[in-house]
C-alpha cells in the first residue's frame, strides 16, 4: 500500500548505485564472472572488488575464485538470503513508485 511507504525499508547495503547493478545482474543468471559484472556496470576493477565484497559480508552474493586452465576466475552468484533482500528491496521500491504515481499519497 502506497500509504505505508516507509523509507527504511530500503536495505542500505543494495541501495547502492553499483550494488544495485550487481543484484539486478545476478538476478536474472545462475552466476556471472567478474569480468562480464565489470563491463556490464561500467565500473573498474576495484570499484567492483569493494561491492562484491560488501554484498558477500551482507550474505547476499557468493563470490568463488578458481582456475580455468591457468587463468584466475571470479565469479559471484546470488544467495537465496541475496534473493529474498532484492525481492524486498523492489517492493519497497514498488512502494515509493506507486506513492510518486497517487500524487505523493495525499488522497483523492
Amino acid at each position: 500500500m502506497a500509504d505505508d511507504f516507509d523509507i527504511n525499508r530500503l536495505d542500505e547495503v543494495i541501495h547502492g548505485r553499483v550494488r544495485l547493478g550487481i543484484m539486478a545482474v545476478l538476478s536474472g543468471v545462475e552466476s556471472a564472472d567478474f569480468n562480464t559484472l565489470k563491463a556490464r556496470l561500467q565500473t573498474t576493477d576495484g570499484n567492483l572488488s569493494v561491492h562484491l565484497r560488501k554484498l558477500e559480508d551482507a550474505g547476499f552474493v557468493a563470490v568463488t575464485k578458481r582456475f580455468e586452465g591457468r587463468k584466475p576466475l571470479t565469479e559471484a552468484a546470488m544467495t537465496p538470503e541475496g534473493r529474498r533482500a532484492f525481492v524486498a528491496y523492489l517492493d519497497a521500491m514498488q512502494g515509493l513508485v506507486g506513492q510518486a504515481g497517487d500524487g505523493g499519497g495525499a488522497g483523492g
